[in-house]
């Protein structure tokens, strides 16, 4: 962005403070570089942080051609970043912070104390050791007419114009943590090829609920049940009945489909199976069984063990003629449909679809359009199901943007291709 490397020392804005503005910040400093790092926010790595709460999924430990495949369309843009640092490499470097680590029971990777903060703090630690100087209540707000980076901060504005600068700002969910898409109009503005910004990993609005459903179950979990689209393979999994739809880890993992159905065809159906380890002939026999005087709520809960929300649910999406007829009301226990007819607000959304598309970046994860300038994280147009997999691909852009940043530096020459892996790229096949 300024002069060549032989005038003077090497100088590297990073805007962002997430785990990618981070990772590209150590990346710099350890190479000697000088690293300013400016945050909105009054302190760095608040949505990192808040992901943590529940227990904090760094990365998930399943064979790499499933890892990679849970980035759909933009796997092998992904698989570029995760050479140099895939995840066995993330849990090692996590261990090199003092953190220890294990896989739970479904394969996700975890800080031995669940936490985020302890990682954080180390990790911090580590930073100011190296030199890096991190500025909070500092938001980038462009650039000016000679190119510097505009500023802004509590006591008025700042002219920045380091030798290049990475943008690591996130993308448009839980904005009051500091990702909240303003950059999209800078950007566009630099003739930057942007998507738009999408919920991911996201719950979902039906048409309406009835009031009785609302009021006695809105928060209710659905444990032991699976979900699928028409046509897809079903996901066994949990999720909760909201006062205006669905939320859960299950609903989450088929986000990205439902999003883009509904994008395409006004509304998407989920398929709901409430009795995934017994099927539909075993359900419509037990259905079948006289029940005497007893109500068909009675019949349900003692034939099937179905009551709750579950009983619930199966009421509100049939009507009496299915309950009438053992054979109908087992297809729908099997495959109750729910009509799905939009995504919940994008700064509700776990994380955000669309972004800097890798079409308007170099093999550097250098804009084509702002030579000296990199992007990283969440703010780039990927996404990923919950399971560690956003934290993985983050942390590993951030390190190939700062080691390319680096190098380009040292050249004076930023049209660098990713550094190859010190290891062997792994089979995918």
């Amino acid at each position: 962005m300024t002069d060549t490397p032989a005038t003077h020392p090497a100088h590297v804005a990073i805007i962002g403070g997430g785990p990618a503005g981070l990772m590209a910040a150590e990346v710099l400093s350890l190479a000697g570089v000088r690293v300013d790092l400016y945050d909105a926010m009054p302190s760095v790595g608040r949505k990192f942080l808040l992901a943590g709460v529940g227990g904090m999924n760094i990365t998930h430990s399943e064979p790499y051609p499933a890892f990679i495949s849970r980035y759909a369309e933009r796997r092998e843009d992904i698989a570029a970043l995760l050479q140099g640092f895939d995840a066995d490499a993330l849990r090692a470097w996590i261990h090199g912070l003092g953190i220890d680590t294990f896989v739970g029971t479904s394969g996700r990777v975890f800080p031995t104390d669940m936490k985020a903060a302890p990682l954080l703090r180390a990790w911090l630690k580590r930073l100011r050791d190296a030199g890096v100087v991190i500025h909070t209540r500092h938001r980038w707000l462009g650039w000016n007419d000679d190119g510097a980076l505009r500023i802004g901060y509590p006591q008025g504005e700042l002219a920045v114009k380091p030798d290049a600068a990475i943008l690591a700002l996130g993308g448009g969910s839980w904005a009051r943590l500091g990702s909240d898409g303003v950059w999209l109009p800078l950007l566009a503005g630099r003739g930057v090829d942007i998507s738009p910004l999408q919920p991911a990993n996201s719950g979902f609005e039906v048409a309406t609920w009835s009031d009785l459903l609302k009021q006695k179950f809105a928060g209710a979990p659905l444990k032991n049940i699976a979900l699928s689209l028409p046509g897809q393979a079903p996901r066994l999994g949990e999720f909760v009945l909201t006062e205006g739809g669905v939320e859960g880890s299950l609903v989450y993992a088929w986000s990205a489909q439902v999003r883009e159905t509904i994008n395409r065809d006004g509304s998407a159906t989920l398929l709901l199976d409430l009795l995934p380890n017994k099927p539909v002939d075993k359900i419509a026999a037990a259905l079948s069984k006289p029940r005497g005087s007893r109500s068909m709520a009675k019949h349900l809960h003692g034939q099937l063990g179905l009551d709750g929300v579950k009983a619930a649910l199966l009421r509100e999406l049939t009507g009496p003629e299915v309950f009438a007829d053992p054979q109908r009301l087992a297809a729908a226990i099997k495959a109750l449909p729910i009509v799905v007819v939009r995504p919940r607000p994008l700064d509700e959304a776990i994380s955000s679809a669309g972004g800097v598309k890798f079409e308007a970046l170099d093999q550097g994860l250098m804009l084509k359009q702002v030579p000296g300038v990199f992007c990283a994280g969440e703010m780039l147009d990927w996404e990923a199901p919950t399971g560690g997999y956003l934290l993985t691909a983050c942390f590993a852009s951030g390190r190939v943007a700062g080691w390319v940043c680096w190098g380009g530096w040292k050249t004076g020459d930023f049209r660098l291709i990713v550094p190859a892996s010190s290891r062997a790229r792994r089979d995918e096949a």
